[in-house]
């Protein structure tokens, strides 16, 4: 890994409670940008003892939107936060019954949280399971 990412072996020290963490989502979410799918998501996380948020922003070249998961490691990475040990997420517009699918990170995301924070514990609003980022993404690509 690159001097650059927010991993280590090692877990720092400082750690959240879980609704706690997913409550700064939910807070978050609130703030996201999302006019064409009106689906508002939210994420916060903890990098070196401090909290940074993130929300999904949309435009119009739906391609290129911001997740709110890499929206709140951007974040972390800009203000030289260090290791990431845990991530929020919360997709607040997500029904109740909504299956597990549509609350968890993007392909992308899970690709960002695999570089910048492979030993994070991951919490989902909505769904009880803890998960590490290889239960979201088992054989993740690596240089």
């Amino acid at each position: 890994m690159g001097e650059n990412t927010l991993s280590s072996n090692r877990q720092e020290a400082y750690l959240m409670e879980r609704e706690q963490l997913l409550a700064l989502a939910r807070e978050a979410a609130q703030k996201a940008h999302c006019p064409y799918s009106h689906f508002r998501v939210g994420a916060a996380l903890v990098a070196g003892g401090e909290v940074f948020t993130g929300v999904n922003i949309e435009i119009s070249s739906y391609g290129l939107t911001l997740c709110a998961e890499r929206s709140a490691l951007a974040t972390a990475v800009s203000h030289g936060a260090g290791p990431v040990t845990q991530v929020a997420v919360a997709c607040i517009d997500a029904p109740p019954s909504a299956p597990p699918g549509s609350r968890t990170p993007c392909g992308a995301c899970r690709q960002w949280l695999s570089d910048l924070a492979p030993h994070a514990t991951i919490f989902i609003d909505g769904i009880e399971q803890n998960f590490t980022v290889s239960d979201l993404l088992p054989h993740a690509f690596e240089l």
